[in-house]
């Protein structure tokens, strides 16, 4: 059994308050001002992807982003098609050739432009486009706060030691479980039936998203660094709260778009 939840608990309690609703509320209100906070929240992780890697020269590769992930959310919001996906990469070609060491800077854009454009595109969708988001919030945030939980308090054996030492087997296990009862129930705040393939993809979002938490621990590892930034009391950067959420909004949208490229919110929730 685990001995204590951590010192930084009461920090990542506060801060999830404090930020929790906030986000909620963005959400549930959705265009441009939702827009806008992912973008911010873009810029952010780029810019403390920035500070990991080493980009140089700062000043070229954060304005060329910044302009690349504003070009996209304004893509998405007035024209969501093939737009969006040219102007993302048409900026990572300009990182590419300006930032150094090469490649990463171009890497940067790929995952702060992974915060905007797929949380956009779902959005957008004016039929299940806020039970998507709030839907993904649930089993995210419920994954993360069950895998704490279950893997301070159980212990037992460790899920990648050399990646990320602190994180249990019990805790992504118990993490992956709550999490689908969490899409589950949060489909149903909006009467939307649980169809096999609903808690199947609330399953694999909860499973992604602990995946991208492993790969940002990876990377902090791999660049020596133990927070990607000190923005967020108890938790480090916003990357650090984001890692997962990244992966499981890439994945819900890929998901929406195989069963409807339309409208892929639709093809995400309703089956």
């Amino acid at each position: 059994m685990g001995t204590s939840l951590g010192a930084d608990f009461l920090p990542r309690l506060a801060s999830a308050l404090l930020l929790g609703p906030l986000m909620l509320l963005a959400a549930w209100w959705g265009g441009w001002p939702f827009a806008a906070v992912l973008l911010l929240a873009s810029v952010l992780v780029l810019w403390e992807w920035g500070m990991m890697t080493a980009l140089q020269p700062k000043a070229i590769v954060l304005g060329l982003g910044a302009i690349s992930l504003a070009t996209a959310a304004v893509a998405v919001m007035l024209a969501p098609a093939l737009s969006v996906f040219i102007v993302v990469a048409l900026g990572i070609v300009a990182l590419a050739l300006a930032g150094e060491p090469r490649g990463w800077a171009a890497a940067g854009l790929a995952y702060a432009g992974a915060v905007l454009v797929p949380t956009l595109l779902l959005r957008i969708d004016p039929m299940v486009g806020a039970a998507s988001i709030l839907w993904l919030f649930a089993v995210v945030w419920t994954t993360d706060i069950a895998a704490y939980f279950c893997g301070r308090l159980l212990g037992g054996p460790k899920l990648w030691p050399r990646v990320s030492p602190k994180k249990t087997w019990s805790g992504a296990i118990g993490g992956a479980l709550l999490g689908t009862l969490a899409g589950i129930a949060a489909a149903r705040l909006f009467d939307i039936p649980a169809a096999p393939g609903l808690i199947c993809a609330s399953l694999a979002a909860s499973i992604a998203s602990q995946g991208g938490d492993l790969y940002e621990s990876a990377m902090k590892r791999r660049f020596g660094v133990k927070d990607s930034s000190a923005l967020i009391p108890g938790h480090g950067g916003l990357m650090d709260r984001l890692d997962g959420f990244v992966a499981a909004a890439v994945l819900a949208l890929l998901v929406g778009l195989l069963r409807n490229p339309a409208a892929p919110a639709v093809g995400l929730m309703l089956w």
